[in-house]
């Protein structure tokens, strides 16, 4: 298993659902997303690319106070896309059966995880929480980026010939089936396009994409990690993606 960190202890048996939230300076927002999961009695797994500002120590914490957290500090930032891959790996080897991918800045609700973890478990595939289905909703964007994600996700429905209205989302949910047929050896995205590469190879080896509506709310703390290059890069690796 070729995971890039160090893996705190696990001291208690694996729930069915393992919820992976990358971080990267989310201490003003973990404790009260962790909370929400945990109330739900699913196992959280934060992965932390050596956060500056002691999120990863606030992690530590709560692993100790909860046996049904972990933390995998990694040594620097590597990226999204790399920090959901170290914890499939992880799952995998360890039997989950369902892989949540979720935001440590309080954008995804918990109260939205449920349906979506639901949506997985019956499909045996890929769920997806919509923003773009009619029940979803955004509060809380400006409209420059509200029109930047659609349009987002227009363009990559176009390249990709996908049928998904929100490949964008970063809150899904994976069934084991689908993760162990996908090789993430050869997924080539680590920013915020590893959640369009995984859709496009979710589709490609035929398996069902449930899009879920949930209301995402921007976030109250903190700085948004998107970047103006990391959306170039995004625009690259679909128009890539369209020619495999």
């Amino acid at each position: 298993m070729k995971v890039k960190g160090r893996l705190t202890e696990r001291r208690a048996a694996p729930t069915e659902v393992l919820v992976t939230l990358p971080t990267f300076n989310e201490k003003d927002n973990l404790e009260r997303v962790v909370a929400g999961v945990r109330h739900l009695g699913h196992d959280v797994l934060v992965v932390d690319d050596a956060s500056p500002d002691g999120t990863g120590d606030i992690a530590d914490r709560l692993a100790a106070e909860d046996d049904g957290v972990r933390v995998l500090h990694r040594e620097r930032k590597l990226g999204i896309g790399s920090a959901y891959e170290d914890a499939f790996r992880i799952g995998l080897a360890e039997g989950t059966a369902l892989f949540v991918e979720m935001d440590a800045d309080g954008s995804h609700r918990p109260q939205d995880l449920e349906s979506i973890v639901d949506a997985a478990r019956g499909c045996d595939g890929l769920a997806i929480g919509s923003r773009y289905i009619r029940g979803g909703r955004i509060v809380g964007w400006p409209p420059h980026r509200l029109f930047l994600s659609q349009g987002a996700n227009v363009y990559t429905r176009v390249l990709l010939g996908l049928r998904v209205r929100d490949c964008t989302s970063g809150f899904r949910c994976y069934s084991r089936e689908l993760l162990s047929q996908i090789n993430l050896d050869e997924v080539v995205s680590q920013g915020y396009s590893f959640q369009i590469e995984m859709v496009h190879r979710t589709v490609k080896l035929g398996y069902p994409v449930i899009e879920v509506p949930i209301q995402f709310e921007d976030r109250v703390a903190g700085a948004s990690k998107v970047s103006q290059g990391e959306i170039r890069r995004a625009l690259w690796t679909v128009l890539r993606l369209s020619f495999s």
